[in-house]
């Protein structure tokens, strides 16, 4: 009798089904939670708005960042691209007189494909997005997931065509490419704004800092500044000095120095307060990007950010550490529950087989993908997540990645030892191996790979699951002949041995390489070419044209007519 292990959904249904009433703890089930919203949001205090930057890897994001915010930052960007989310707040001049400075806050997320993921988190907490396409490159692959994005998040958009200061730019050509994409401008009659500008001069930027404040003008974004923070954690790492810190974004509430705050399964008490430009303030309210510091352990990247006192978020630590063992391990339960439905459906094939006098036949179990493990340590939690993700689709049904285990921070010799017993390849993102670890590493025979860009990582990773990958046996054809008759001749006590006199129609034969008879359309022989005359003497090579007697061997049962074709086995490496 086989058994089915219940999760505790399933559990309670059953207990109410017998008419039993499951008691839910309370204790249990506390949670911190974001406080309700406010039942007059008309009264709020404007807040500002936050600004998403998304678009194609090299179509210019951070070097049009760097020019709002009026910072070296594309130049440390290595190739070019953004590595990890970033949030800053860029002041905004007043429109008129009698009018008050605002700021915008922008999330600067990476532009390459590989971090979806990490967009659709910035879509989750963001205003407007901005979609930079390059006017001398236009819609991309990864422009095409920005803009899928977009319309599934119902989210405002400002288009900016980039680069219209470089040869070869052609705006038009870019609009018409957006409209073919679904991308309403209002260029064409549609309701989204459009700006032409170029990060590496500043053309255009005035316009499009003009057009977000606007937007937001027009949403009427509001938010309390006092009362309970509620933010979200944007990127995490370890800092020299300060311990575990982290970038949140604020959307509601003050978070303020000594302040006790939650965020995923881990807790900390508000030690410093820096703005995006470093520097320490004593408040941070809605719209801001803050870095935070006092954490007890990294919080991951999209973790919300919730303040309570400090017995609350004890307890709340405490049941969802509980939840997320117990999801951990309802992911076992489903593994063992198909186990035994697998056994017990063989058990039965086996009755009915010998119930039937049938013999079973021994099925041999399926061996499963090939599996390239990796071991990630990235910069940042956020980079590590959605390094992860990248590196985790990569593969098919013969050989794939599995992730077992990410974390921040350079790598160190308990890495090596963890990637060790797993067999595993340490994915270095944006962090050190030092020398130590190096040799730690090849001691034990564990490859690492590092790079700072993520497209590059990716590359490398395919390769080696490429190596997985049983190769790809082609044949190539090096020559052709045909059999024009058949004779013996003697070769040693009166024997004798039947040779084709055959005439090369295309190529080469040669002696000692792989053949093929083709008799009738179909191969009737594969072999090795064992007797190559020419004028009675031995050959290595005959080419096209030329007249000869070859034999192979054991086979012996060639006709005139048949077809000899000559081939070489060329592997390939396999393809994803």
């Amino acid at each position: 009798m086989s058994t089915v292990m219940l999760t505790s959904e399933y559990a309670s249904l059953l207990a109410m089904e017998f008419g039993w009433n499951p008691v839910v703890n309370d204790e249990a089930a506390f949670d911190i939670y974001p406080p309700l919203p406010h039942p007059q949001s008309s009264t709020l205090p404007i807040r500002p708005p936050v600004v998403t930057i998304m678009g194609h890897v090299d179509h210019g994001k951070t070097t049009l960042l760097d020019t709002l915010r009026s910072a070296s930052v594309a130049k440390g960007e290595a190739g070019g691209i953004t590595q990890h989310i970033g949030a800053f707040s860029v002041p905004v001049p007043a429109s008129g007189s009698g009018s008050e400075a605002r700021t915008i806050t922008f999330l600067d997320t990476p532009g390459h494909a590989a971090f979806s993921a990490m967009r659709a988190r910035g879509a989750s907490v963001t205003d407007i997005v901005v979609l930079v396409v390059a006017a001398d490159d236009g819609i991309m692959p990864q422009t095409r997931e920005v803009i899928d994005l977009i319309n599934k998040e119902k989210v405002a958009v400002v288009v900016a065509i980039n680069k219209i200061d470089k040869p070869g730019a052609d705006t038009s050509k870019v609009e018409n490419a957006l409209l073919a994409a679904g991308m309403q401008l209002e260029t064409f009659g549609g309701e989204i704004p459009s700006v032409n500008v170029s990060g590496l001069t500043g053309q255009g930027l005035d316009q499009l800092v003009e057009t977000i404040s606007a937007l937001a003008e027009m949403q009427d974004l509001r938010a309390e500044r006092e009362g309970p923070i509620h933010g979200y954690v944007i990127e995490s790492k370890v800092q020299k000095g300060l311990g575990p810190v982290a970038t949140v974004l604020v959307l509601r509430g003050c978070l303020k120095p000594s302040d006790q705050i939650i965020a995923g399964l881990t807790s900390g008490k508000v030690r410093l307060l820096h703005d995006s430009n470093g520097k320490p303030v004593k408040a941070a309210y809605p719209g801001m990007a803050i870095t935070v510091s006092g954490w007890k352990e990294l919080p991951n990247a999209g973790d919300e950010v919730l303040k309570g006192s400090e017995s609350e978020i004890k307890k709340a630590l405490a049941n969802r550490a509980r939840k997320a063992d117990l999801e951990a391990s309802l992911g076992g339960l489903e593994i063992l529950n198909e186990r035994r439905r697998q056994d017990r459906d063989q058990k039965e094939k086996e009755v009915a087989a010998a119930k039937a006098g049938e013999e079973l036949e021994e099925v041999e179990k399926e061996d499963g993908p090939k599996e390239l493990r990796l071991l990630i340590k990235a910069d940042v939690s956020g980079s590590a997540e959605a390094v992860a993700g990248a590196l985790q689709g990569i593969g098919n049904d013969i050989a794939r990645t599995k992730i077992i285990a990410t974390g921040v921070g350079d790598v160190t010799e308990s890495d090596v030892m963890r990637a060790k017993s797993a067999e595993a390849v340490i994915v270095a993102f944006s962090v050190g191996v030092p020398r130590p670890v190096q040799s730690a590493a090849a001691s034990q025979h564990v490859p690492w790979i590092t790079s700072t860009i993520i497209y590059r990582l990716m590359d490398d990773v395919k390769a080696k699951v490429i190596e997985l990958l049983p190769p790809i046996v082609e044949r190539r054809v090096t020559g052709e002949a045909n059999v024009l008759q058949l004779f013996d001749i003697h070769i040693k006590s009166r024997q004798t041995m039947k040779v084709a006199g055959c005439r090369v129609t295309n190529g080469v034969v040669e002696k000692n390489k792989m053949a093929q008879v083709i008799r009738s359309g179909e191969t009737i022989y594969e072999g090795r070419v064992e007797t190559l005359k020419h004028l009675k003497r031995d050959v290595t090579e005959v080419s096209k044209g030329t007249e000869f007697g070859m034999a192979f061997g054991t086979f012996s049962d060639l006709r005139e007519g048949d077809t000899i074709q000559m081939f070489q086995r060329i592997e390939k490496p396999g393809v994803l």
